[in-house]
């Protein structure tokens, strides 16, 4: 494969990544840090840190909206649920696991 079409798949793989997590607003971020050890919000900044490596001119704000296909604000406010002690307690337990970029693993 040329790195061309790879790129272009990965490309589509990641809109199909960004489209579920939009359609699944059900699922809280807690939820996904606590199992997969990423979230929207790694999403953006991942996204945002792309952006800026390519030299695009964008703010956090465009990263996260661009992810969430919303404002944070409007995303919270229509989706977000307030967290339970056990949701918290997993999220310490699993921060060794958690993204790099998430800014919960300092090792």
């Amino acid at each position: 494969m040329d790195k061309k079409t790879q790129i272009e798949i990965e490309a589509a793989a990641f809109r199909g990544l960004i489209g579920h997590l939009q359609n699944r607003s059900d699922v809280q971020n807690i939820d996904l840090m606590n199992l997969a050890g990423f979230c929207r919000n790694c999403l953006s900044k991942w996204y945002f840190a792309a952006a800026k490596d390519a030299e695009v001119n964008m703010s956090y704000d465009q990263a996260i909206e661009a992810i969430y296909g919303m404002p944070i604000a409007s995303w919270k406010e229509k989706h977000q649920t307030k967290e339970s002690e056990q949701q918290l307690r997993m999220f310490e337990e699993t921060k060794p696991l958690h993204a790099k970029i998430s800014g919960h693993n300092k090792s």
